[in-house]
């Protein structure tokens, strides 16, 4: 239906001006016919776009969690959603040592990705306990785990990481709260290399972020997950000479992939709260877990060295 406004040309019953110019009557109700529905077009034609923008832009990303992105709020210690957590005991599990669960309290914007993540050689939870919050007040469901035993290496890292995933999407009192397609992995040192064995191990994970990893296998040409790295320029027990940065190289060039050389940082620097671990690691999550590319501009164009970052290295635009 059109609606005129009243100093419309067109309103109804008027003939357009142009149509006075001596031209005969039938001429003129026919132009001005045409002319009527071609005003009627476009009102349908802008009238349709106005209503499906809205809906167009919400189905181009349905896994969009949290407002627009912005410095501020990547480097806050708290993101938009309150979270709450629970504890998973150790003999409730098999295949890991249970841990904690951290999750948006809201249910308002339905599912979230989950990542979990292990701590290192002789650590607890409690060592990465700080970066679980973090995350999922970004709207994350996060698992900080804790192992069999303390010393438990890389590859038994890994498969444990799998297994706290496993439980967290199957038989956890969180899992409708998560979507089991939208998974990623983390760690610390052993932790990270042994996050590094998970995504060999299961393709279908979303990301991968090794925190200053150590492992004795150097080569990872069979990883496909987005992977981010994070070194540290002081590094003495895990250098980054032989291990970040040659785990880094070896992934393969088809596999999106960064490399973030903390500055003025240690082996530990992973274990206390740190805004550049945080931020980097949030928008890769968002990148590659939930898809959100309003997290790009972090991450290309490559971020340059700074007071906290020695080098990144990375592959940009991103494929996936």
């Amino acid at each position: 239906m059109q609606q005129h406004s009243q100093n419309s040309p067109f309103a109804p019953g008027a003939v357009p001006p142009a149509l006075t110019d001596g031209r005969s009557h039938r001429s003129g109700g026919w132009a001005a016919k045409r002319i009527t529905g071609a005003v009627a077009a476009l009102a349908a034609v802008v009238g349709l776009s106005s209503l499906a923008t809205p809906g167009a832009h919400a189905a181009e990303n349905p896994y969009e969690r949290g407002p627009a992105p912005t410095t501020s709020s990547i480097e806050a210690v708290r993101g938009s959603y309150s979270v709450s957590q629970t504890t998973v005991s150790s003999l409730s599990v098999t295949g890991f040592g249970g841990g904690t669960v951290y999750y948006p309290t809201s249910t308002a914007d339905g599912t979230f990705g989950a990542v979990a993540i292990s701590p290192g050689y002789t650590g607890t939870q409690s060592s990465i306990s700080w970066l679980g919050a973090r995350l999922a007040s970004q709207g994350f469901v996060v698992f900080t785990i804790d192992t069999n035993t303390t010393l438990d290496q890389p590859d038994s890292r890994g498969r444990q990481l799998l297994a706290a995933l496993d439980y967290l999407t199957e038989r956890s009192s969180v899992r409708s709260r998560i979507d089991s397609s939208r998974l990623a992995v983390a760690g610390h040192s052993m932790g990270g290399g042994g996050s590094l064995e998970a995504a060999k191990s299961r393709p279908s994970l979303q990301a991968a972020i090794p925190l200053t990893p150590w492992n004795t296998d150097k080569s990872w040409p069979e990883v496909s997950t987005p992977t981010l790295i994070f070194g540290a320029d002081g590094d003495t027990i895990a250098p980054v000479s032989s291990h970040s940065e040659p785990f880094y190289g070896s992934l393969p060039s088809s596999t999106d992939k960064a490399y973030l050389e903390l500055n003025n940082a240690s082996h530990f620097t992973p274990n206390s709260s740190d805004t550049t671990i945080a931020k980097y690691s949030i928008s890769w999550l968002k990148r590659f877990v939930d898809n959100d590319t309003r997290y790009e501009q972090f991450l290309c164009p490559l971020p340059r060295p700074s007071l906290t970052i020695e080098e990144y290295r990375g592959n940009c635009p991103h494929r996936s």
